[in-house]
């Protein structure tokens, strides 16, 4: 600094615990991280558990009368097994039964993509036969479609190929 003094600053814990003390925690956790992380994979299975049984249900409610009656007691057997499940300890048993209500669960998907292919196929054809319809009455002239708009044909477009 400008007025020649020196200055000195010396950090020390002040935790109190000596080397011998961190060295007993340190050794404590390693000890500990086999039954921490099993905590930790409970927790995590059970949350799935939990957002599973939520999903499922939401989906039945607003997708239930899709799915056909003995697929919709299974699921509600699975949901009801998974939650007996969730009351006890036991990871492996909530795994076993998430994946059976996975599975189950997969019925309600399959029932409405089905569903919504044959909805699908009927508005495709007749979106076809609308298209062929509207093609012929275009073709006789008719020019007051719904649109009240005139889109011409392409032999009245102006253009010009510009080489570059």
């Amino acid at each position: 600094m400008g007025t020649g003094k020196e200055q000195h600053i010396q950090i020390t814990s002040s935790s109190g615990l000596s080397d011998a003390e961190i060295e007993r925690m340190v050794k404590d956790a390693e000890a500990n991280a086999e039954a921490d992380k099993k905590q930790r994979e409970a927790i995590d299975v059970k949350n799935e558990a939990d957002s599973l049984i939520y999903a499922t249900e939401k989906s039945m409610k607003d997708l239930g009368d899709k799915v056909a009656g003995a697929d919709k007691q299974q699921i509600e057997d699975a949901v009801a097994a998974l939650k007996k499940a969730l009351e006890g300890n036991d990871t492996d048993d909530i795994k076993a039964k998430t994946e059976a209500l996975k599975n189950a669960s997969y019925k309600i998907a399959e029932e409405v993509y089905k569903q919504q292919g044959a909805q699908g196929a009927a508005a495709g054809a007749e979106g076809a036969a609308n298209a062929d319809a509207g093609a012929s009455g275009n073709a006789e002239g008719d020019s007051a479609n719904k649109s009240g708009f005139d889109k011409g044909k392409a032999d009245d477009v102006d253009y010009e190929v510009h080489d570059n």
